[in-house]
């Protein structure tokens, strides 16, 4: 997994790097602009399109004059340096790319206010004003660019960080800055590129390596860290002769209503195909025929007015909620299982239950894990106004209660109780349909009956569960929640 970093501690990692390499900073700038401009030549290869390039006067400006240098020399003639001269301070790697260009056949204008800037037509636009650290919105001249940058509606790529959005932090609903198409960030994404608010600031990023001491960054304290396919890997377990039903657990399903048995059928499939031994359907007694058509392989639990689950012992794994419906008599359902002190799975109208009694949150069992998304997560824990806020809400309930909490998203936060925050990468926009959670509760649900640990489970059903739907949607516009529980069992193979 990698560490997410703070602007304050990737400025560290620049230092140590020069430091210890040994490298010279101006060196250093000059890799980080031969990375930018080798991902940029991947989308913008038309050397005919003129380019503007908007410097401040800080080392992020100076990256921005050693891509203009680096873009010329590979072939971009129609390029214009614009100087963002709202300073008296500059870094003295600024300086020396800026002789640089001056030695060079590259145009370049300095804007003493934005108010000068007049008839610029590119075709796209490279924003290196400011770089990360920033903590407030922009104000005066600053912001009065980046609203003439934004009014040219031209395709703008940013360097390492669009100027005016906070690497971390809160963030503020009017984001003021420039609006970027595509941000190339140095050696580790932003924080705040995994949290929807940033989608005003930027489209998409990708990430380049610019060699920086890849150790000290691993070492440096952090609560946020980034799933990759390694540590999925290194979690599952490879099925071994001799096994059988009874080695890999029997889970739980509380799901399904009269109108709702699809959820119950999706979370039980999900659950057999992530490899649950035995998988047992708690369900509304009208589900029966669709539980016994579909999935043969389930048993079925029927619930009657009340429900009381005998011998949950018996059960490695129990989720509860997809498609429940909301009822007198399915609170008294949660609350028994509650009382029992055994870890959940609790998801959907379950969750909804439990934010009309809080006196409930408090006796969760540690390792339960909760799967809200955001007006669920709400409900539980209170309104927030930003992203950054939520998940340090559920970070605290996680580390309080010793609970897991998965907060769903396309970057979805899984808040574990030793406080590391987890972001899945994993999961795409063609999976925006219904039942999406419910698959993903059933294949929590078939790791943790397979005794995997409640933050293993989470953390590997996350990235699975959004990894077969990324390998689903390069063939198709829109991936459903049955194909992504169908396909659970060939994604864990092929990670296997």
């Amino acid at each position: 997994m990698q560490t997410l970093l703070t602007a304050a501690q990737m400025r560290s990692a620049d230092q140590f790097t020069i430091a210890n390499k040994p490298i010279a900073s101006i060196d250093l700038m000059e890799k980080a602009a031969r990375a930018f401009v080798q991902c940029f030549l991947k989308d913008e290869f038309d050397t005919n399109k003129s380019i503007a390039i908007f410097c401040g006067k800080g080392n992020n400006g100076g990256d921005g004059l050693a891509i203009a240098h680096l873009l010329l020399a590979n072939g971009y003639d129609n390029i214009k340096v614009y100087i963002v001269n709202f300073g008296d301070k500059q870094s003295s790697d600024f300086a020396i790319n800026l002789q640089r260009l001056d030695e060079s056949r590259c145009k370049k204008a300095v804007i003493d206010k934005p108010v000068n800037l007049k008839n610029i037509k590119p075709d796209l636009i490279i924003d290196a004003i400011l770089g990360s650290g920033l903590n407030k919105p922009l104000t005066g001249d600053y912001a009065e660019l980046a609203l003439y940058i934004n009014r040219l509606n031209k395709k703008v790529y940013a360097v390492d960080v669009p100027t005016g959005f906070f690497a971390e932090g809160s963030l503020t609903k009017n984001y003021n800055g420039v609006r970027a198409y595509k941000t190339i960030c140095f050696q580790r994404p932003k924080i705040n590129f995994f949290f929807p608010e940033s989608i005003e600031a930027t489209e998409k990023f990708e990430v380049v390596d610019i060699e920086l001491d890849e150790k000290f960054i691993q070492a440096q304290e952090t609560d946020f860290y980034f799933s990759e396919e390694s540590d999925i890997r290194r979690i599952l377990n490879i099925r071994k002769l001799f096994s059988h039903k009874g080695t890999y657990g029997h889970a739980l399903i509380i799901a399904g209503n009269t109108n709702t048995m699809g959820a119950a059928l999706l979370a039980s499939m999900a659950c057999l195909h992530t490899g649950a031994g035995l998988v047992s359907a708690c369900i509304h007694q009208g589900g029966l025929t669709a539980l016994n058509t579909a999935l043969p392989e389930v048993m079925a639990l029927t619930r009657d007015e009340y429900t009381r689950i005998e011998n949950p012992s018996k059960y490695q794994a129990i989720a509860i909620g997809p498609g429940l419906g909301i009822s007198s008599e399915n609170e008294r359902l949660l609350e028994s299982l509650i009382m029992v002190n055994k870890a959940l799975i609790i998801d959907a109208d379950a969750l909804n239950i439990l934010s009309e009694r809080p006196d409930l949150i408090e006796k969760l069992a540690k390792n339960t894990i909760l799967t809200p998304h955001v007006k669920e997560f709400d409900r539980l824990f209170g309104e927030h106004d930003n992203w950054w806020d939520r998940v340090q809400t559920a970070k605290k309930y996680a580390q309080k209660l010793q609970i897991v909490v998965v907060l769903k998203n396309q970057y979805t936060f899984v808040c574990l109780p030793n406080g590391k925050v987890m972001i899945n990468p994993t999961g795409n926009p063609a999976m925006a349909q219904g039942g999406m959670g419910d698959a993903l509760t059933g294949v929590i649900s078939g790791l943790v009956a397979q005794k995997y640990s409640s933050a293993d489970a989470a953390v590997a059903a996350c990235f699975i569960h959004g990894k077969t739907g990324d390998d689903l949607s390069d063939q198709n516009y829109v991936v459903t929640a049955s194909q992504v529980a169908t396909g659970i069992s060939k994604e864990i193979k092929a990670l296997l």
